[in-house]
Order: C-alpha cells, then structure tokens, then sequence
C-alpha cells in the first residue's frame, strides 16, 4: 500500500498532464504540480475551492454534465474539451477525462479523477486549418463553399426576420484578354488587387468571396435596393481607381474596370421565391445587363422570397 502511494505520487508530480482529485462535493482535494508549470496555478491556491475560479464560465455545463454523466453506473471515463484560464489571464484549451473511483467492496461513489492534457497548440492548428479549408488560396477571399454557407445562413435569417438581403456579383470587363496580353501572373495579381479593393469598399459585416474565376460575390446582410446600388458604385469606383491599365478595354479608357449585378430579395407574404439560388440568378441576370449594357457599370434586380421562418 505504501508503495502505490510513493507510485501515485510520483506519477503524478512528474506528469505534464494535470491530474486533479475532486470530492462528491465538487471539492478539489488535490492537483499536481503541471497546473503551476501548463497553467500558472500554484496547487496551494487551487485545493479546497472548487473548478469554478478557472475554468470559463460558459463550459462549466460541461464539466457538471461530465460529472453527472461520470456517476452513473458502469459509466468507464468521460472526455469533454473546455478553456481554462492560465493566472496571467490568457485562455488554454484543455481535454480533460474523468474517472469516477468507487469503493471496491460497496461500489459507492468516493470521488473523481480528472486528468486533464493542453490541447492549444492542436486547436490552433485546427482552427487554421478549418479557415484555410473555407479560403480562396489566390486571393484570400472566403472561397465558393464559405460563400455558399454564409448565402444560406443570411438567406433563413432574411425569411425568418423578414428583412433583406443583396448580393452583388461583379466580374471583371475583358479579363481574357487582360490574361493574354499581360500573361497569367500579372492576371494573377490583378484578381488579388481587385479582391482586396473589394473588401476595402464594403463593411466588415458583409462577405466578400471569390464565386469563380474573375467573378466575386459579395453578401450583403439587411441592404435593401438602394442600398446595394450604392454599395456596387463604391466598390465599381475603388476597382477602376487602381488605374491597372488594361489595353484590351477601351470601354473603361484603357483602365481595369468591373461590371456588377446587384439583387435584392425582400422577405414578404406573397412571395414566392423559396431558394437562395434564385437571389444568385437575379444578380447573374443583372450582371449580364451590365456587362451587355456597356460594360464598368452597375446594373441591379429585385425578388420577393415568402416571409416564413426557415422555408428555404
């Protein structure tokens, strides 16, 4: 007996994990000395109070119902991933497995087991890579799968709060032969320019993505039609102001230029218009107008979607 318990302490105070003894009563009984080194907690200021003083407040339900979920019969190990906040005030993503440990004559519950191992450096990663999975690696842009959740999301609210929502679609006038008298690297640069001047011309609220090619879409939340033709001019004017020249485009007198659909859907009873796809083909026929009509210019559209909640 003594010897398991010179095992279990030297277990645990040369493990980098946190391993942590809380009572039925939610009570910390005792915690190793990896919360000083992972997390800036001297053990004498964490035993005898409770997870409550440095866990995030909003993932406290999760340890409780870890705990809860611990104590029922047969039960082997909960695993639940919460922030825990380091002394100096910064935030450490934490994956923590609790055991319940039971009398072995009675079975009754004596207390719980938590070991708990950093995770930052691997939620870090993965959040990165989640955002370069949902980014257009020319330009920076939300890609066409970002673009298509964000249409959907902000199309349901529209239906559900009965607002509006526009999208513009702008392509770039004559990009072909931009691509062929300049070559595909300068085309190259020039999207990334165009993307970035775009982004510059909205608000930070509205989502500016590559939608294919040399066309991107911009969603923009609660504008109404007005309010996206003004949108489109501002956007339409910081594009021709890179003064990119562009000898196959005497349209725009020999500058880079855009053209630009803007549609809005307004969320009514009586309309019929259920799918987002339908506000997407009103700015592409809108688009179409524009690039017919002259070209670096803004030409916009209007559909009426059903005010029912989530009836897309």
């Amino acid at each position: 007996m003594a010897g398991s318990a010179i095992d279990f302490k030297f277990l645990t105070e040369n493990s980098v994990d946190v391993i942590c003894r809380i009572g039925l009563d939610r009570i910390i009984h005792y915690i190793s000395p990896a919360c000083l080194t992972g997390y800036g907690w001297d053990p004498a200021e964490i035993v005898g109070g409770t997870m409550d003083r440095f866990v995030v407040a909003e993932d406290m339900p999760k340890i409780m119902a870890s705990i809860e979920d611990a104590l029922i019969p047969g039960t082997e190990q909960q695993t639940v991933t919460i922030r825990i906040l380091r002394k100096n005030g910064s935030i450490a993503w934490t994956e923590g497995n609790s055991r319940i440990i039971r009398d072995a004559s009675t079975g009754e519950a004596l207390e719980f087991v938590i070991v708990w191992r950093n995770i930052t450096e691997r939620k870090l990663l993965e959040e990165k890579l989640s955002a370069m999975a949902m980014m257009d690696g020319l330009t920076g842009l939300a890609n066409r799968r970002a673009f298509d959740e964000a249409l959907e999301r902000e199309w349901k609210r529209t239906l559900r709060e009965g607002t509006q929502i526009s999208l513009l679609l702008l392509d770039v006038d004559h990009f072909k032969r931009f691509n062929d008298f300049y070559g595909h690297q300068v085309g190259d640069d020039c999207l990334r320019a165009v993307a970035q001047a775009a982004v510059g011309a909205v608000r930070q609220t509205d989502t500016v993505a590559r939608y294919g090619g040399e066309e991107i879409a911009i969603i923009l939340p609660l504008v109404d039609t007005p309010g996206a033709a003004e949108a489109a001019e501002k956007v339409r004017a910081a594009i021709e102001a890179l003064r990119l020249t562009h000898a196959g485009n005497p349209e725009g007198g020999g500058w880079l230029t855009v053209s630009i659909g803007a549609a809005t859907a307004l969320a009514r009873f009586g309309g019929t218009m259920r799918m987002p796809e339908s506000l997407l083909l009103a700015a592409d026929n809108a688009l179409y107008k524009a690039k017919h009509g002259g070209k670096n210019c803004v030409r916009t559209g209007l559909l009426i979607a059903p005010q029912e909640a989530l009836s897309a």
